[in-house]
Order: structure tokens, then sequence, then C-alpha cells
């Protein structure tokens, strides 16, 4: 009898082992749903070396998994096809959901979500804004337009600051 109970016992720790190995949980992607198509970079540091090794503007995008307006931003951004393609071939990008300790990355406050440019000269481009009074940096899903004309406006400063 004794043989039985461990030989289910036995039975039943090897098929829940079984269970947990066929239930692999997915990564998150560094893209966090904004474009898997873009390179995107780990953190704010990684990125301003890459923007100085690279000499492309960064675009920093803040936002939260949890809230719905950077849910709509992101849902706009992705469908947007000029601003994936200058997202993945012009911008060095990062987007964080955690603030960084750079206190020139909130030249108006904390808040989400808001999107940032900064050139290779490490200069935040803070003449680079969106359309709000209130929130200078953040832009809504009908601000797509505007978004990609700001891009841009980052690419075009770039390039003067090369001359």
């Amino acid at each position: 009898m004794l043989r039985w109970v461990l030989l289910a016992l036995l039975f039943g720790v090897c098929a829940s082992g079984g269970e947990q190995k066929n239930k692999k949980v997915k990564p998150q992607s560094l893209s966090r749903g904004w474009g898997d198509d873009i390179s995107w970079v780990k953190t704010y540091e990684e990125g301003l070396s890459e923007m100085v090794t690279s000499n492309k503007p960064l675009m920093v995008i803040h936002h939260l998994d949890e809230c719905p307006f950077s849910q709509a931003l992101k849902k706009a951004f992705v469908a947007k096809k000029p601003i994936q393609k200058m997202a993945k071939e012009d911008f060095i990008m990062v987007n964080l959901v955690e603030e960084t300790e750079d206190p020139n990355m909130a030249p108006d406050g904390h808040y989400v979500p808001r999107i940032l440019f900064i050139d290779p000269s490490m200069t935040v481009r803070r003449d680079i804004a969106g359309k709000y009074n209130n929130r200078l940096y953040t832009y809504q899903p009908e601000d797509m337009d505007l978004l990609a004309k700001n891009m841009k406006k980052a690419k075009r400063l770039l390039l003067h600051t090369e001359l």
C-alpha cells in the first residue's frame, strides 16, 4: 500500500513539474507595445550613450502601463507608419515607466504621457513641445501629425548643429 502512495505522489510531482515547464512566461520586450520593429534601448543612460556615439537624437517617452492616456497614445503612435519609420531609422528610442534622476527630463512637471527630445550635445530640446499650455510635452492620439512634425524638427535641428 505504501508503494502505491509513493508511486502516486511521485507521479503527481512529475506531472505538476511538466505543467510548469509548459507555462513559459514571455518576457516583456523593450518596446512595451510602442513598436516592435523599433530598436529600443533599455535605460535612459544607455540612450544617452548610444545617442552620442550614433549622433542621432534621443526620443524619450514617459508613460505608465496602466494609464489610459498612455495606452491611447501608444495605440495612435503604433498606428502612424511615418512616426514608426522615423523612430526606427532616425532616433535612439527609449520608453520609460519610471522617472529618471535627471531633473531636465521633467521641465514642466512629472506627468504621463510626455515625450521629450534630446540632441547629441546632451541638450533637452524644450523648444520642441506639444500644443497644451498646462502640459507642454504631452500628446494625445489626435496629435500624431504634430508629433511627426516635431520629430522632423528634432532631425532638422540636428542637421543645423552639425554644420
